[in-house]
């Protein structure tokens, strides 16, 4: 079997194990940042295979640079996601953030009385 067989190219930055909704991001990240073994790797998503999961490692292996920049760009991509959610919250986390605040002022305000 062809090593590409393993996945599907949905786009440039999209690359999925065949017939699963998992991204070889999420796998290789546990394996080249949490350096987790493919044994491990398979306890934390359902529905992929050890041999699958040996699949997109072999890949990264034969594919470094171009899959490091893929990797690096999903990396980059979750970073700018956080940092627009940090400065645009969700309305409900908005409340409950100004709901946490009030709640430490007023502790604050009873610890200068007490």
């Amino acid at each position: 079997m062809e090593l590409e067989n393993y996945f599907e190219f949905l786009s440039e930055d999209d690359i999925r194990l065949k017939g699963t909704r998992v991204g070889i991001e999420s796998i290789l990240y546990e394996y080249i940042y949490k350096q987790r073994p493919p044994e491990e790797i398979i306890k934390h998503f359902s529905g992929i295979t050890l041999e699958q999961t040996y699949a997109t490692v072999l890949y990264y292996l034969h594919n470094k640079e171009t899959v490091s920049k893929y990797i690096a760009d999903w990396l980059e991509w979750g970073h700018q996601q956080r940092k627009k959610q940090q400065l645009s919250p969700h309305p409900a986390v908005a409340r409950l953030q100004n709901l946490r605040q009030k709640k430490q002022q007023l502790n604050i305000k009873k610890a200068n009385v007490s």
